[in-house]
């Protein structure tokens, strides 16, 4: 894999998104090469079960020229149950954002008895592992092999960081 990715999008309080990307060498994360990050003024409000119809265009407005990615790694669940109900992830990896998608979810859902659950470093709570394009347990494997200790690996942390930045 060459083009590798972590995004996030925050959503302030008083409207819009934040949206952000770090680009690395390598699906490690060791480096990070690029950061991008992008205000949108207009976000669909939030609607239970359709998240994707909020989250997906700030995706897609940040990832830009880049799409296709070789991995896109995001802060949720890629499907939400055994029979494949599209999460964000499943989405982001049908609109052609990355031929890899990896879903890291920090809080279990209920439906998605499927993900697996990696302990990184000390931690002794785990996250939530869910893949298109790629194997489940090698999904798994990815995200333990992410750059930092914690439980959260550090590109997602720092992606997540950089969208609360202020525009």
């Amino acid at each position: 894999m060459t083009t590798c990715a972590v995004a996030d999008v925050h959503y302030p309080a008083d409207g819009g998104a934040h949206a952000a990307l770090l680009i690395a060498d390598g699906p490690d994360f060791a480096t990070v090469t690029e950061r991008r990050t992008i205000w949108l003024d207009q976000v669909a409000d939030y609607r239970p079960g359709r998240f994707f119809e909020r989250e997906l265009p700030a995706l897609r407005a940040v990832i830009g020229n880049l799409a296709p990615l070789d991995l896109l790694i995001i802060d949720g669940y890629v499907d939400l149950d055994l029979t494949g109900r599209p999460g964000l992830g499943a989405h982001a990896h049908q609109a052609g954002l990355a031929a890899v998608v990896v879903g890291i979810a920090k809080t279990p859902f209920r439906t998605a008895t499927h993900a697996i659950p990696v302990l990184r470093g000390i931690a002794t709570k785990p996250v939530w592992v869910t893949a298109a394009g790629m194997d489940l347990a090698e999904a798994a494997a990815l995200v333990t092999r992410m750059a930092g200790t914690a439980r959260v690996p550090d590109a997602a942390r720092d992606v997540d960081r950089l969208t609360r930045n202020t525009r």
